[in-house]
């Protein structure tokens, strides 16, 4: 451990590289790590083993946000749309330049303010202002989703050796392509309809709200920026009612617990929508969420500090140990953890 987050060693033979369905496993056949903060225990099942590890009343809280190929190639470089500017139009957007390297892409440091990028389709790409370390204001002179829509491929990073169509970053609940996040909500990518009918029947509640990530390079780690989300007042009031009840709320992914946390900011949940900066750490703590599914994180990254808000640093440690002794696979087409209270 160091003092902000999980430090560990990741092998990169425990890396997924491609979609499970890619070697005839469908995509609720990974596996699933369960891990209970009352009793520090640490157990290994499947993911189609959820139903069984929820109990009647209890709610699962999902992302139903759309994936966008948001990834548009050069010929030396990529351009990753990650958010729209906060209160720009639908040209303004924040980007971050990569270099591109045989198969993968790494952080690239050149560009400068006025600088006029040539894209495909005869757009072009005006640089603004650099707005973080690695992100640029950025105004494009078209309407950037349907752009992306028409020339841009689904964010891959180096472990991923091979283009996968977007249909594969996309969730069973993913609702409105008509916008989306820069990277999958990717907790959600193994659920399935039939799966999630097994949940229904067994008395588990679900319900929707909506965050719009902006990339996550997996080079930096550093917290999240500002993202858009919305908390509608169905969910909201939902999950007042089933913690007034006994019942648990367990969020499927990051991007719900801080969506959610950001909503509960009175301390109880409420109809939200906007720009959140909430960034979820062991100090704050949680208000609304009791358990959370989510997938293996790299080491020392900001989400490990969420991970250790909802599970415990002891818990998150074990669980962390066993997955790497179980050689557990790692990012958005490997295995997954269930914290529960």
């Amino acid at each position: 451990m160091t003092e902000t987050a999980l430090d560990f060693v990741l092998p990169p033979d425990l890396e997924a590289h491609e979609p499970p369905e890619a070697h005839g496993t469908p995509r609720d056949g990974v596996r699933l790590l369960v891990a209970r903060r009352a009793t520090g225990e640490v157990a290994h099942r499947m993911f189609g083993d959820l139903p069984e590890l929820l109990r009647p009343g209890d709610l699962l809280v999902v992302n139903t946000s759309a994936t966008l190929p948001a990834a548009v190639h050069l010929d030396r470089i990529a351009v990753h749309f990650s958010t729209p500017v906060p209160g720009g139009d639908e040209r303004s957007w924040l980007v971050e330049l990569r270099r591109r390297a045989g198969k993968a892409t790494l952080p690239y440091a050149g560009g400068c303010p006025g600088e006029w990028i040539p894209m495909p389709g005869g757009a072009t790409l005006a640089l603004e202002e650099r707005r973080t370390e690695r992100l640029w204001q950025a105004r494009l002179s078209t309407d950037v989703v349907p752009y992306l829509r028409r020339h841009g491929v689904p964010i891959r990073y180096g472990y991923v050796p091979r283009e996968q169509p977007v249909d594969a970053y996309q969730t069973a609940f993913a609702l409105d392509r008509s916008a989306g996040g820069a990277e999958m909500p990717s907790a959600a990518r193994p659920f399935t309809p039939e799966l999630v009918t097994r949940l229904v029947a067994r008395g588990v509640l679900i319900a929707p709200l909506v965050l719009h990530t902006g990339v996550a390079s997996p080079e930096a780690h550093e917290p999240p920026y500002p993202e858009r989300y919305e908390v509608p007042a169905p969910t909201a009031g939902l999950v007042e009612h089933v913690r007034a009840r006994g019942g648990r709320v367990v969020a499927v992914g990051t991007t719900v617990v801080r969506a959610l946390e950001t909503a509960a900011a009175g301390g109880r949940v409420r109809a939200a929508y906007g720009w959140t900066e909430h960034v979820v750490t062991p100090e704050r703590g949680v208000a609304a969420v009791d358990g959370l599914l989510t997938g293996l994180h790299e080491p020392r990254s900001s989400h490990l500090l969420m991970l250790t808000a909802v599970a415990g640093r002891d818990l998150l440690a074990a669980s962390y140990r066993a997955a790497l002794a179980e050689r557990y696979r790692w990012h958005e087409f490997g295995d997954l953890t269930l914290f529960l209270p």
